[in-house]
């Protein structure tokens, strides 16, 4: 790029052409030593209008929400969907996903999950945990059952703790006792540590159940932890559950004390003030009395005191 102000001069290119500028032209001028600037075509398979997947998301609920629960019509409306689509959107069906567990559309996102497996997408440890937990939610047992099965099966030594946490607390909550025992076994057989909420309701089924020394055992192997990490302010802070503890007593005591200046009236403020001016005259006698006059406390006091 050479840039040339306005002067009455000849300038030859490559080719030897001459190229002589009028006076009347523009002080500024860039010139390419090329024939100019290379001509650039809009794009055809590209829109120029952009959506963003957050709208993309809610329009995909909003397209599935008035739908029947017949499986022909939800996968043909999410086929048509996507049908303009280059690649599967999956970072907006897994948005929508997110949307619809929120709002707790238990039956929708199976729906919406087992199509997306079935497209080959999102075959992930997340996507099947969704698939689980709205399984159970909307009482599927049986599928949820199958569902962990062939997990745990196919992926014996690196399953995630989640999924036996998970799988405890279904059958905890249905009083399937045996079965949480056989989850709470392989736990142990594969080395996992279980969570604090495992262990407590493990521990829960044995007291039910009257086996207090197994409960006994339980606490012993794994007793409740010093420690918890939490989040503060986007930061994890290491905390002892004792302070944790303290922490929360205090708060609830604070809350429970805690009383609007507008509820005082003069006449509490003004008895406030007498007390302290009774107290102040209290301390001026003390200070102004000799150390032999102090009255001495008493024996009882002093051995309430000692101990």
């Amino acid at each position: 790029m050479l840039c040339l102000r306005y002067s009455p001069v000849i300038f030859a290119t490559r080719r030897q052409e001459t190229i002589q500028f009028p006076k009347n032209y523009n002080c500024n001028v860039v010139v390419c030593e090329a024939k100019g600037p290379r001509p650039r075509y809009p794009r055809v398979w590209k829109t120029k209008r952009k959506i963003g997947t957050i709208s993309k998301s809610l329009k995909l609920v909003e397209c599935i929400k008035g739908l029947s629960n017949v499986k022909e019509e939800v996968y043909g409306a999410l086929d048509s969907f996507i049908a303009w689509e280059l690649e599967f959107p999956l970072i907006t069906v897994k948005k929508a996903l997110k949307i619809l567990e929120n709002e707790k559309e238990w039956k929708r996102i199976i729906q919406v999950t087992k199509w997306m497996l079935s497209k080959g997408q999102g075959r992930t440890m997340g996507s099947y945990f969704m698939l689980l937990n709205a399984l159970a939610e909307d009482g599927r047992l049986e599928e949820a059952e199958e569902l962990w099965l062939k997990l745990f099966s196919s992926n014996l030594e690196s399953m995630p703790r989640i999924f036996f946490q998970k799988m405890i607390s279904i059958y905890y909550h249905r009083e399937m006792n045996e079965k949480m025992f056989e989850i709470f076994a392989d736990m142990e057989e594969l080395g996992i540590r279980p969570t604090v909420p495992v262990v407590t309701m493990v521990g829960n089924v044995f007291q039910k159940l009257g086996m207090l020394n197994k409960y006994q055992k339980l606490n012993k192997k794994y007793p409740p932890p010093k420690w918890e990490y939490r989040y503060i302010k986007g930061k994890r802070v290491k905390i002892r559950t004792k302070d944790l503890d303290k922490s929360q007593d205090s708060d609830v005591v604070s809350k429970s004390e805690e009383v609007d200046e507008s509820e005082f009236d003069e006449n509490s403020q003004d008895q406030a003030d007498e007390v302290d001016e009774d107290n102040v005259e209290q301390l001026r006698e003390v200070n102004e009395s000799e150390p032999g006059e102090i009255s001495t406390v008493p024996s009882e006091t002093k051995s309430s005191m000692s101990t």
